[in-house]
């Protein structure tokens, strides 16, 4: 039995009741939407996919090592020599996918990564915080620009190839990574909103890239046209239930199975989290729910299965599979509360009543 009242009602009440300015949110079975409502914008919108876009930028990797091209273990110094500078030689692929490369805080300015002159000369610059593997935190952005350097110099324009070999054969032509300008006009602006709550962290306190001055950037048309890789991907709630929907399925094979099972299911990074405090259960470009009672810390909501896996965004976005239920969900908000802990929890509770729609 389906039975979505729940759901929907909890997702509507915080735009109603002026806590966020919209909300869309999406759930799929079977390669069908069973849920697809947005409150406050017109039904039509896309939303800016914040760290949700580490998925789709990974999917480029996955697809990549499928081929053959690259494997989990290359060092990126050996397709981007450049790379290799300040002791960074020993760098590799599951490291950046994995959080673990030791670089958190590396700066890259969104211009800067999409000029690949002045992407690669940054590079160059980096160094170390610590060595690669032994420890993780969380990068925000800089992993992932290393990871399409790698792309593109083994494929072509990382853009070019999400749109021909993920959203093109998937049927998502609004699941967009880098948006011409003239294709965003139903894109919804970002917005910061809310309270800070006393002696609560606010927006960018520990990583610098969730700050509103950054986010508020993807309002910049030509910002959200670069399609930052680990923050810029442009999609609706529908178009993310349905690109889980694909990991869960599939469809024609459209990535190897074995790197399916593995990206989906294979924890590689079980280091404690320095933010929350638990492993952070990283496989090669998603989180895993886990079965230790640390699902709301890593963003999942108390009701999805253990097995299910998902990429996670600021503001209380949303992206998850279930294995188990066959379900995946898709929350988007445009709205950059302030009250960090209280969206987090927030989308966590919206995540546990979408797992709780299916029941036998």
């Amino acid at each position: 039995m389906i039975d979505t009242t729940a759901l929907v009602a909890r997702a509507r009440r915080d735009v109603d009741d002026g806590t966020l300015p919209s909300c869309q949110l999406a759930l799929a079975r079977d390669g069908e939407l069973l849920v697809n409502e947005t409150f406050g914008v017109p039904a039509d919108a896309r939303y800016v996919t914040f760290s949700v876009t580490k998925a789709f930028s990974a999917a480029l990797a996955w697809l990549l090592i499928g081929d053959g091209a690259l494997s989990d273990q290359t060092r990126v110094a050996e397709v981007v020599p450049e790379f290799g500078s300040n002791g960074k030689q020993n760098v590799t692929i599951e490291h950046l996918l994995t959080h673990t490369s030791g670089f958190a805080r590396a700066p890259m300015r969104p211009e800067e990564g999409f000029d690949r002159e002045l992407r690669v000369k940054r590079f160059t610059s980096w160094r170390l915080d610590w060595e690669p593997g032994s420890r993780t935190e969380y990068h925000a952005t800089s992993a992932y620009w290393v990871l399409v350097e790698v792309i593109e110099r083994l494929a072509g324009d990382y853009r070019e190839l999400f749109a021909k070999r993920v959203a093109g054969p998937l049927g998502l032509p609004g699941l967009t990574l880098g948006t011409p300008i003239e294709a965003q006009g139903d894109v919804v602006p970002v917005e910061v909103c809310g309270q800070p709550a006393d002696d609560q962290e606010g927006l960018g306190e520990r990583v610098a890239e969730t700050g509103e001055n950054f986010l508020l950037r993807f309002n910049e048309p030509a910002i959200l046209a670069i399609g930052v890789p680990g923050a810029g991907a442009v999609a609706s709630a529908a178009d993310i239930a349905l690109f889980y929907q694909a990991l869960l399925h599939n469809p024609d094979r459209l990535i190897d199975p074995d790197v399916l099972h593995d990206v989906t299911a294979n924890i590689r990074n079980a280091h404690a989290d320095p933010l929350f405090g638990c492993p952070a259960n990283r496989t090669l470009g998603l989180v895993v729910a886990g079965d230790d009672g640390k699902s709301i810390s890593r963003g999942f909501g108390r009701s999805v299965g253990p097995r299910s896996f998902g990429a996670m965004g600021v503001g209380g976005q949303v992206a998850w599979a279930d294995p188990d239920s066959g379900l995946s969900f898709g929350y988007l908000t445009n709205g950059l509360d302030v009250d960090v802990v209280g969206s987090f929890m927030r989308s966590a509770k919206i995540s546990g009543l979408a797992a709780r729609t299916v029941s036998d």
